[in-house]
Protein backbone atom coordinates (compact mmCIF):
# COMPACT_ATOMS: atom_id res chain seq x y z
CA UNK A 1 0.00 0.00 0.00
CA UNK A 2 1.33 3.41 -1.28
CA UNK A 3 2.04 5.97 1.82
CA UNK A 4 -0.57 8.26 0.47
CA UNK A 5 -3.49 5.48 0.26
CA UNK A 6 -2.52 4.48 3.62
CA UNK A 7 -2.97 8.15 4.58
CA UNK A 8 -5.88 8.76 2.95
CA UNK A 9 -7.26 5.84 4.66
CA UNK A 10 -6.66 6.62 8.16
CA UNK A 11 -7.65 10.02 7.41
CA UNK A 12 -10.95 9.00 6.18
CA UNK A 13 -11.62 6.66 9.21
CA UNK A 14 -10.51 9.29 11.59
CA UNK A 15 -12.47 11.96 10.04
CA UNK A 16 -15.60 10.63 10.17
CA UNK A 17 -14.57 9.77 14.00
CA UNK A 18 -13.80 13.37 14.72
CA UNK A 19 -17.16 14.62 13.68
CA UNK A 20 -18.87 12.13 16.09
CA UNK A 21 -15.97 13.45 18.47
CA UNK A 22 -16.85 17.41 17.90
CA UNK A 23 -20.57 16.67 17.68
CA UNK A 24 -20.44 15.12 21.23
CA UNK A 25 -18.55 17.26 22.63
CA UNK A 26 -20.22 20.43 21.60
CA UNK A 27 -16.85 21.18 19.65
CA UNK A 28 -16.53 23.66 16.35
CA UNK A 29 -15.91 20.61 13.47
CA UNK A 30 -14.79 23.08 10.86
CA UNK A 31 -12.06 24.21 13.65
CA UNK A 32 -11.10 20.75 14.15
CA UNK A 33 -10.22 20.41 10.80
CA UNK A 34 -8.04 23.63 10.66
CA UNK A 35 -6.56 22.05 13.48
CA UNK A 36 -5.92 18.76 12.07
CA UNK A 37 -4.80 20.86 8.70
CA UNK A 38 -1.91 22.45 10.59
CA UNK A 39 -0.63 19.36 11.86
CA UNK A 40 -0.60 17.85 7.91
CA UNK A 41 0.95 21.51 6.67
CA UNK A 42 3.75 22.01 9.23
CA UNK A 43 7.17 21.42 7.76
CA UNK A 44 8.15 19.34 10.72
CA UNK A 45 6.09 15.70 11.64
CA UNK A 46 6.44 13.97 14.70
CA UNK A 47 6.15 15.07 18.15
CA UNK A 48 8.06 18.07 17.76
CA UNK A 49 5.59 18.99 14.53
CA UNK A 50 2.69 18.74 16.82
CA UNK A 51 4.51 21.16 19.08
CA UNK A 52 5.19 23.65 16.98
CA UNK A 53 1.80 23.48 15.49
CA UNK A 54 0.24 23.46 18.87
CA UNK A 55 2.73 26.90 19.58
CA UNK A 56 1.71 28.37 16.51
CA UNK A 57 -1.89 27.99 16.42
CA UNK A 58 -2.34 29.13 19.78
CA UNK A 59 -0.40 32.09 19.60
CA UNK A 60 -2.36 32.95 16.67
CA UNK A 61 -5.98 32.68 19.14
CA UNK A 62 -4.10 35.39 21.32
CA UNK A 63 -2.57 37.58 18.33
CA UNK A 64 -6.84 37.14 17.20
CA UNK A 65 -7.97 38.24 20.63
CA UNK A 66 -5.20 41.17 21.00
CA UNK A 67 -6.52 42.97 17.85
CA UNK A 68 -10.65 42.23 18.89
CA UNK A 69 -10.20 43.56 21.89
CA UNK A 70 -8.01 46.27 20.90
CA UNK A 71 -9.94 47.01 18.22
CA UNK A 72 -12.83 47.89 20.79
CA UNK A 73 -10.79 50.02 22.94
CA UNK A 74 -11.35 52.80 20.49
CA UNK A 75 -14.41 51.70 18.20
CA UNK A 76 -15.24 55.77 16.74
CA UNK A 77 -11.29 55.32 15.51
CA UNK A 78 -11.32 52.44 13.17
CA UNK A 79 -8.52 53.61 11.80
CA UNK A 80 -6.35 52.37 15.08
CA UNK A 81 -8.01 49.13 14.54
CA UNK A 82 -6.65 48.21 10.84
CA UNK A 83 -3.52 49.82 12.19
CA UNK A 84 -3.37 47.18 15.27
CA UNK A 85 -3.91 44.63 12.76
CA UNK A 86 -1.25 45.37 10.53
CA UNK A 87 0.95 45.46 13.50
CA UNK A 88 0.02 42.27 15.21
CA UNK A 89 -0.17 40.72 11.60
CA UNK A 90 3.71 41.55 11.23
CA UNK A 91 4.49 40.48 14.70
CA UNK A 92 2.76 36.79 13.87
CA UNK A 93 5.09 36.74 10.69
CA UNK A 94 8.24 37.94 12.94
CA UNK A 95 7.93 35.59 15.94
CA UNK A 96 9.03 32.83 13.28
CA UNK A 97 12.55 33.86 14.64
CA UNK A 98 11.68 30.90 17.24
CA UNK A 99 11.99 28.24 15.87
CA UNK A 100 8.87 26.72 17.98
CA UNK A 101 7.27 29.87 16.07
CA UNK A 102 8.44 29.09 12.97
CA UNK A 103 5.52 27.72 11.20
CA UNK A 104 3.54 31.19 10.09
CA UNK A 105 0.39 29.44 8.11
CA UNK A 106 0.08 27.95 11.95
CA UNK A 107 -0.16 31.63 13.41
CA UNK A 108 -2.64 32.48 10.99
CA UNK A 109 -4.71 29.29 11.16
CA UNK A 110 -5.11 30.15 14.80
CA UNK A 111 -6.04 33.47 14.37
CA UNK A 112 -8.47 33.17 11.26
CA UNK A 113 -10.25 30.36 13.64
CA UNK A 114 -11.16 33.03 16.61
CA UNK A 115 -11.89 35.68 14.03
CA UNK A 116 -14.24 33.20 12.28
CA UNK A 117 -15.71 31.96 15.96
CA UNK A 118 -16.27 35.99 16.57
CA UNK A 119 -13.47 36.03 19.19
CA UNK A 120 -14.61 33.08 21.11
CA UNK A 121 -11.92 31.55 21.99
CA UNK A 122 -13.45 28.82 24.63
CA UNK A 123 -14.62 27.62 21.70
CA UNK A 124 -12.23 27.67 19.54
CA UNK A 125 -9.18 26.05 21.49
CA UNK A 126 -10.20 22.86 22.75
CA UNK A 127 -11.41 22.08 18.76
CA UNK A 128 -8.32 23.53 17.74
CA UNK A 129 -6.02 20.83 20.22
CA UNK A 130 -8.18 17.64 19.55
CA UNK A 131 -8.13 18.60 15.99
CA UNK A 132 -3.99 18.95 16.38
CA UNK A 133 -4.68 15.25 18.05
CA UNK A 134 -6.56 13.61 15.23
CA UNK A 135 -3.87 15.28 12.17
CA UNK A 136 -1.27 13.70 14.32
CA UNK A 137 -3.52 10.31 14.40
CA UNK A 138 -4.25 10.81 11.10
CA UNK A 139 -0.87 10.99 9.48
CA UNK A 140 0.97 9.04 11.47
CA UNK A 141 -1.21 6.22 11.50
CA UNK A 142 -1.18 6.11 8.06
CA UNK A 143 2.34 6.31 7.84
CA UNK A 144 2.58 3.23 10.25
CA UNK A 145 -0.05 1.38 8.28
CA UNK A 146 2.01 2.24 4.63
CA UNK A 147 5.06 1.10 6.84
CA UNK A 148 3.63 -2.54 7.99
CA UNK A 149 1.47 -3.11 5.12
CA UNK A 150 3.05 -6.50 3.14
CA UNK A 151 4.35 -4.57 -0.56
CA UNK A 152 3.12 -6.98 -3.44
CA UNK A 153 5.45 -8.52 -5.62
CA UNK A 154 6.04 -6.63 -9.08
CA UNK A 155 6.40 -9.14 -11.27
Amino acid sequence: MSTLVAIALTTGILSAIWGWVAVTWSLLSWAGFLGCTAYFACPQGGVKGLGISLCTVMSGVFWAEVIIYGSQLTPEWAMLGYLLTGVVAFVMCIQAKNPWLAFVPGTFIGACSTFAAQGDWQAVVPSLLVGLLFGYAMKNSGLLLAERWPQAKKT
